[in-house]
């Protein structure tokens, strides 16, 4: 099949979609992102429920969650206060999908000059996530606590549409399960309401080419590693 022009530019954004951990402090334009949500709206969900909500955070009030996160991440007892509402991650990991979370650690931590025995470094990288890695716009996402499964895979694809709208528009993106551990003081500082559960957090704005963590391109599986062919 030759590929159409449409198809071309749809398989280019999916293709060129990666996680960026270094931003220009370039500004994004509030209509941009008024219509990047806007859009990504469209994601289809159980019965029509739309179960997203968004906070849009710039300025002072991106600086103001990204210091009180920063402070609790390098206090030492902070990981006993602090804990997920929902397992992200196995709380067992098994092959696979271990080796494959090690590799993009290695890979990344690699490119950055951070070997293995070096912990101080990886704890400033990863928190370099609670500074939104420097992006000018964060974006913290949360579902009504009533949701069950179904909608959190409804919002999973919601989520990809905000990455793909945006990378339409020559922004780059960073979805962030890192911000799950602080969700006490997001829900405080954002006022959320009761009912409100953090999903993730999600870094916007222009990537800095600059940076070397920026050419980190992670492996994906041979499609006939995942898929059976049934006839």
């Amino acid at each position: 099949m030759i590929s159409t022009p449409n198809q071309q530019v749809v398989d280019d954004v999916i293709i060129s979609r990666r996680s960026i951990r270094a931003f220009l402090p370039q500004p994004v334009n509030v209509d941009d992102i008024r219509k990047i949500l806007d859009i990504s709206a469209r994601a289809p969900s159980g019965s029509n429920t739309q179960p997203w909500k968004v906070y849009v955070l710039t300025g002072n009030k991106l600086r103001q969650l990204s210091e009180h996160i920063l402070a609790a991440h390098n206090e030492l007892e902070s990981a006993k206060v602090h804990q997920e509402e929902y397992n992200y991650y196995p709380v067992k990991w098994i092959s696979p999908y271990l080796e494959r979370r090690r590799k993009i650690g290695w890979d990344l931590y690699a490119l950055l000059g951070l070997g293995r025995e070096n912990k101080g470094g990886m704890h400033a990288q990863h928190g370099r996530n609670y500074a939104f890695f420097n992006a000018p716009v964060g974006l913290i996402f949360t579902i009504d606590r009533v949701m069950e499964q179904g909608s959190w895979l409804d919002y999973g694809m919601f989520l990809q549409n905000v990455m793909l709208a945006a990378r339409a528009r020559g922004l780059d993106t960073c979805p962030q399960a890192a911000f799950t551990q602080y969700h006490k003081i997001i829900s405080d500082i954002l006022h959320f309401p009761e009912n409100e559960m953090l999903v993730c957090g999600m870094s916007l704005g222009y990537a800095d080419t600059g940076k070397i963590e920026n050419t980190l391109i992670t492996e994906r599986e041979n499609v006939d590693n995942f898929v059976q062919f049934l006839d």
